[in-house]
């Protein structure tokens, strides 16, 4: 007569079959494996607390937080600022002839991420927003090149309609293209909308201090448009 087991039952007979290897480890119950990820995912989170904020924020929290831990990340947020000033090499935008395109371009991408703009000099208002946009970032974000040139002085016979183009450049190679603001908001792409571009392409990280306080500024902006729905005309 044919006795069935049970391998998952807790007997002294099944512990004998295994150690004998006639049936399989019982399987782990996962709950303490699964409990133990979460507390360490918050101990984590804890840790972690002052990881995104800048020096204000920090000197807000002495009440709350010990001395000793916050001046760690002080110390951490001026390594970082220090960081990017001794980075900043460029902080302007670059006007770019063709001839020099290759030394200003290519070669310059080796060090440092290149972003060129192909603009133009007619009534496209893309270009227009753009090229404003472009010195903004230009300013913020000093250790990445930004360059511009009409695009017809760069490309003969490039078509006005596809103004501006945008050049992502590292390592000699074109990283990304875009024709037009369209991969972005049109004539509405703000500032962020580039900062959320050079995140995704590893030209910026997302922890940048330089990027704080954007949502201030984004609020603040928001309101602007509400008040001037109106403007939107000016578009057309």
């Amino acid at each position: 007569m044919e006795v069935e087991v049970n391998p998952n039952e807790d007997t002294e007979w099944n512990d004998i079959l295994r150690q004998h290897g006639i049936i399989p480890e019982k399987p782990k119950d996962p709950e303490p494996m699964i409990q133990e990820a979460l507390i360490a995912a918050h101990q984590r989170a804890h840790d972690n607390r002052l990881e995104d904020k800048d020096l204000d924020e920090l000197d807000a929290l002495e009440d709350e937080e010990d001395e000793d831990f916050i001046q760690q990340y002080r110390q951490k947020r001026l390594a970082e600022l220090s960081t990017l000033q001794q980075t900043s090499l460029f902080n302007q935008v670059y006007p770019l002839q063709k001839v020099d395109y290759a030394r200003e371009v290519t070669e310059a991408s080796k060090e440092a991420f290149v972003f060129v703009n192909l603009t133009s000099q007619g009534a496209n208002v893309e270009s227009r927003l753009l090229t404003e946009l472009w010195r903004q970032l230009a300013t913020k974000f000093g250790d990445i090149k930004f360059c511009e040139i009409r695009a017809d002085m760069c490309i003969e016979g490039y078509p006005e309609r596809n103004t501006p183009t945008i050049l992502v450049y590292k390592d000699t190679e074109i990283k990304r293209q875009l024709v037009t603001l369209r991969e972005l908001k049109g004539v509405r792409t703000k500032l962020d909308d580039l900062e959320r571009l050079l995140i995704d392409l590893g030209a910026v990280k997302e922890s940048d201090v330089r990027l704080k306080k954007r949502s201030d500024s984004d609020d603040e902006g928001a309101n602007d448009n509400h008040n001037g729905e109106d403007d939107d005309d000016d578009w057309d």
